[in-house]
């Protein structure tokens, strides 16, 4: 198969390929949209299984991969658009999506699926079918939103883990997110940022992630606040899904007595 040096690094994940070989060889029937399909591996598992696959990739380079991957599949379509742009000739059966990134800020996967709901059928999937967005309080010294890779850049973690967000894909997405969220600190120190982690459902009772290519944890900046164990601190937060980490905006405050 033709790869990128990027589509190799998603191919040498094998947690994310393997969860998504087993969700999509379960789940493929009729007629399949494959958004974002990439080098078109996951249009080659479920072509096999399926009465029609439309592929689109909208960067022509990678879609010239794909075209050789997946020539040899009479029953797969390759359209060379964005997704959000395409009039379907017939309604679909499963959605294939994944275009993910942690809380679902740096990529499209909102906007498409917002987009392109509207073309499935009433009994179809979607996968992913839906995230959880958790955070947690941490002290670090970064100075602007990146993604933990391993024990880079390191982080004190200064809260347990909440669960903010549920995102249903079935559902429109509003994407605008303005929490102010309260945490409770559990040990004495500084709290100068946080860490959000998104756990992928590939299906409503099969959760993914995060993996090295898919929703690595992110931690995010925010003012300085000297804390006591057992505090309560309230977290404003608001980022624009599928706008990019430029539109993140995360600062910590007391509670007023």
């Amino acid at each position: 198969m033709k790869i990128t040096s990027y589509q190799q690094n998603l191919l040498s994940d094998s947690e994310r390929l393997t969860a998504f070989q087993q969700v999509i060889s379960k789940k493929s029937r009729g007629v399949i949209y494959d958004l974002g399909t990439g080098s078109g591996v996951f249009s080659s598992w479920a072509a096999p299984l399926a009465r029609f696959v439309y592929a689109v990739e909208k960067n022509p380079l990678t879609a010239q991969i794909a075209q050789k991957n997946l020539g040899m599949f009479e029953n797969v379509s390759l359209m060379v658009n964005d997704a959000k742009n395409i009039f379907f000739p017939e309604k679909a059966d499963l959605i294939i999506c994944e275009m993910m990134d942690t809380a679902l800020i740096d990529e499209e996967q909102v906007p498409v699926i917002n987009s392109v709901r509207k073309y499935l059928k009433k009994n179809g999937d979607i996968i992913p079918c839906g995230v959880f967005n958790g955070l947690e309080a941490v002290n670090t010294n970064i100075s602007h939103p990146c993604y933990q890779e391993g024990e880079t850049p390191q982080s004190e973690l200064m809260s347990k883990l909440i669960i903010y967000d549920k995102i249903d894909f079935k559902k429109y997405v509003k994407p605008e997110i303005d929490y102010s969220i309260i945490i409770t600190v559990n040990k004495k120190g500084t709290v100068s940022g946080i860490k959000i982690t998104t756990f992928t459902l590939l299906t409503s009772d099969f959760i993914c992630g995060p993996t090295p290519m898919m929703n690595p944890p992110l931690l995010i900046p925010t003012n300085h606040m000297r804390v006591k164990k057992g505090e309560n601190i309230i977290l404003k937060l608001k980022y624009t899904m599928g706008g990019g980490l430029d539109t993140i905006r995360a600062s910590i405050e007391t509670i007023p007595q």
